[in-house]
């Protein structure tokens, strides 16, 4: 028997990805984005619904089309700098986005949800490894938009029976080893691909925004885990909840903190090149350091982390980069 999953955001650069990870594992994705942000050459591994989570009426009928076992929530705006200018735009897309999925979703009796949140929930615990027990204070609305969503998984849980997995994660980065799909933003604002682009010659310089954070170099720093080892843990936390496990939130990251002149420096090493850089001003959100603590996806899911040392997320990147796939 098939079993559908319906991905949300499924043409973007995660859910592509769980797209492949979810048809290797044996289920078919069913992708369902706008594509405001997502793209549809993206979409490969299953069959595509083009449609918004703001329209009940769509997801009504792609959830009577497909008769999903779950869903896999990826959709949301995710730009810091944006959700603090433009908040309204976050609460709406996300919030309201995300109470409309999960009404169709428990209309149709598809109570399995495994939720891509984030670590911006947390706000800034400078010096401190983040958990899953860490206070959420968010500082930015991208951060509260995915808090209020986590609440309302509670929520329903307790008045729906609607079973959640809660991924926090930090920065994700890489794709895949085959290059069959990649990371892709309009516009693009992860450091990674703003990095290769730079050094390709695809803009002029990289921008560093902020030089005098409380941090060896005076960078930010961040936690990367790789997009492929990221999905897997979707994979699994898919399995947690048909085996009929309860609610769990869990931490995605290594543990291992880079500055962005770290990450530069390896991006040197890995294509023999060297970065055009521009120091900028801070960036209003953006916290001065965070790392995960992710003892428990380990412990209790099995998840373990191939890819996601930096020089394997920059080379994996850059072969997507050089692949041209993303300029289309």
């Amino acid at each position: 028997m098939t079993k559908h999953v319906l991905v949300t955001g499924g043409a973007g650069y995660i859910g592509s990805h769980a797209c492949k990870a979810l048809r290797d594992a044996g289920y078919t994705p069913v992708a369902f984005d706008n594509l405001v942000t997502g793209w549809q050459d993206a979409v490969k591994f299953g069959p595509f619904e083009q449609g918004d989570l703001l329209d009940r009426s769509r997801l009504d009928a792609v959830f009577a089309k497909w008769r999903p076992v779950a869903v896999m929530h990826f959709a949301a705006l995710s730009q810091v700098g944006e959700s603090m200018s433009m908040p309204g735009k976050y609460w709406l897309n996300n919030v309201m986005g995300s109470l409309n999925l999960f009404e169709a979703s428990i209309a149709a009796g598809c109570l399995n949800v495994v939720f891509s949140s984030t670590c911006a929930t947390y706000g800034d615990h400078d010096n401190v490894v983040l958990d899953e027990t860490t206070p959420q204070h968010p500082i930015n609305a991208y951060g509260a938009s995915k808090r209020a969503i986590e609440d309302m998984l509670r929520d329903f849980g307790a008045s729906n029976g609607v079973n959640a997995v809660v991924f926090r994660y930090f920065n994700v980065a890489g794709a895949d080893p085959e290059a069959e799909v990649g990371e892709f933003h309009r516009p693009e604002t992860h450091l990674i691909p703003l990095m290769l682009d730079a050094i390709d010659g695809k803009r002029g310089a990289l921008t560093i925004f902020g030089t005098d954070y409380d941090t060896p170099d005076g960078t930010c720093i961040r936690d990367y885990v790789h997009v492929c080892d990221l999905v897997d843990a979707h994979v699994l936390g898919l399995k947690w909840l048909e085996d009929g496990r309860e609610s769990r939130v869990f931490n995605l990251g290594t543990g291992m903190g880079f500055s962005v002149r770290e990450v530069v420096s390896a991006s040197r090493t890995v294509t023999n090149r060297d970065v055009p850089i521009i120091e900028g001003e801070r960036r209003a959100g953006d916290c001065t350091r965070l790392v995960s603590g992710s003892s428990r996806a380990v412990q209790e899911l099995g998840w373990r982390p191939k890819r996601s040392d930096m020089a394997t997320m920059i080379a994996d990147a850059w072969r997507w980069h050089q692949s041209g796939s993303y300029e289309r």
